[in-house]
């Protein structure tokens, strides 16, 4: 698996993930959007990002559309943390699922947020192959979730 591939935000992508961060904060959802929560894998201090939790079969689940971003990093290290949404907070723990499981994940995901989150996608879209998903995989981790509580 390369953990190597990874998007980073531009200063409009951070100020547009601000603004959606900010929103979260304060209960209002864009599309489905909560803000996550994971402790740093070297500072321990918690660090967050505005995310898409998808609901589907046996999760929610987390994808990451930019690759092994620093989230994606802190939460293989902590192995959970918290999705909030104005004062809900829900803690959860994690587990990265294999690439052979996820083209049907993906699949549901560009459906849904392909609007917003297709660039980081490359030639890959809702429409493609299985096997086109699962070779494009690797590159995008999936979480599934469990809540606490």
């Amino acid at each position: 698996m390369s953990q190597t591939h990874y998007i980073k935000p531009g200063r409009l992508d951070s100020v547009f993930n601000g603004a959606v961060g900010w929103l979260a904060r304060r209960g209002i959802s864009l599309m489905g959007t909560a803000e996550l929560s994971v402790r740093g894998r070297t500072s321990g201090e918690w660090r967050s990002i505005p995310v898409n939790p998808l609901p589907y079969e046996g999760g929610p689940y987390l994808i990451s559309a930019r690759g092994h971003s620093q989230w994606v990093r802190n939460l293989r290290a902590a192995g959970g943390g918290r999705l909030k949404l104005g004062r809900r907070t829900q803690e959860f723990t994690a587990v990265e699922l294999p690439d052979a499981e996820k083209p049907e994940l993906l699949r549901i995901y560009l459906e849904r947020w392909g609007w917003e989150v297709g660039r980081f996608f490359g030639e890959v879209n809702a429409k493609s192959t299985d096997e086109e998903l699962l070779a494009a995989a690797h590159k995008h981790p999936v979480f599934r979730i469990t809540v606490s509580g």
